[in-house]
């Protein structure tokens, strides 16, 4: 299925996990038309950002905050990917507190 971007939904949803929040809050923007890709841009920004203000504020601890922050960049990057593979397979995915927060905002 075409997105209003003219791109298909699957790959779209992928982008919108490329650069974490960023591409998520990109996605959200510019995709008018598909909830399945609105939800993957919400999930990835509300996931991604969430963790990259955690990760900023435990980098001032020290070794204590930066052991966690190596265990969260970890977590992250297979998150990341899982995230990706199941938007490509088009799958609604939904990590515990993200994905249960994109579902109710993109209603």
């Amino acid at each position: 299925m075409k997105t209003s971007l003219g791109m298909d939904e699957k790959l779209e949803a992928l982008l919108t996990y490329l650069v974490g929040f960023v591409t998520g809050v990109v996605f959200l923007i510019l995709e008018k038309k598909s909830k399945f890709v609105r939800f993957h841009a919400m999930q990835s920004t509300i996931f991604f950002g969430g963790l990259f203000v955690i990760e900023f504020f435990l980098g001032f601890i020290p070794i204590i905050g930066w052991l966690i922050n190596l265990a969260l960049s970890i977590y992250a990057l297979i998150m990341w990917i899982v995230c990706m593979i199941k938007a490509y397979n088009g799958e609604k995915y939904e990590l515990p507190i993200a994905g249960q927060m994109a579902k109710k905002y993109t209603k």
